[in-house]
This record gives structure tokens, sequence and C-alpha cells, in this order.
């Protein structure tokens, strides 16, 4: 299994999620088998989004879309505060 982590700022959670809701890159048909979402308990305005897939080159993909339609467009990620940081983590044996 493949999990692409994202970290980033926000300005507003609530916000934040009602965005993440609307799901411009259709996670289920990017090949994502279960989404997580996780908070900092010292930082309301942070957020670490984990979505796992089983190929690497699905996660390869999506953040390449994420990247390309979504993070630099203030209408569809308008909590976003700066570049999340992002990498693919394999699960190990």
């Amino acid at each position: 299994m493949f999990t692409l982590q994202i970290e980033h700022k926000i300005k507003d959670y609530e916000l934040w999620k009602e965005a993440f809701d609307r799901d411009p890159v259709n996670r289920a048909a990017s090949g994502v088998t279960a989404p997580r979402i996780s908070r900092p308990v010292d930082d309301p305005n942070y957020v670490v989004v984990e979505l796992d897939f089983e190929q690497r080159a699905q996660a390869e993909a999506l953040l390449a879309k994420l990247q390309a339609t979504v993070w630099n467009s203030p209408a569809a990620a308008p909590a976003l505060q700066g570049a999340p940081a992002t990498r693919i983590i394999e699960s190990a044996p």
C-alpha cells in the first residue's frame, strides 16, 4: 500500500473541510482506498491528510493533479495558506 501524505497550514478548518468534501479531484476515481484527516492538538489551523492507494502511480498521479488544479486555485482551495508539504510513503512489511 502507498500513502500520499499532505500537510499544510489552513486559515479555517470548516472552510477547508467544505472544500475537501467537494472533492474536486474525485478521490475515489483516482484510486484512493481510504482518506484520513488529522490535526495537531496544539494547532487547529494545520491539517495532515493521508490518502491510501494500491499503486504508487495512482498516488503520484493524484499528487500531480492536486498541484496542477487545486492548490493553485483560490476557488478550489480557499483555506490553504502556503504550499503543502507532501510525500509518498510505502507500508513496510
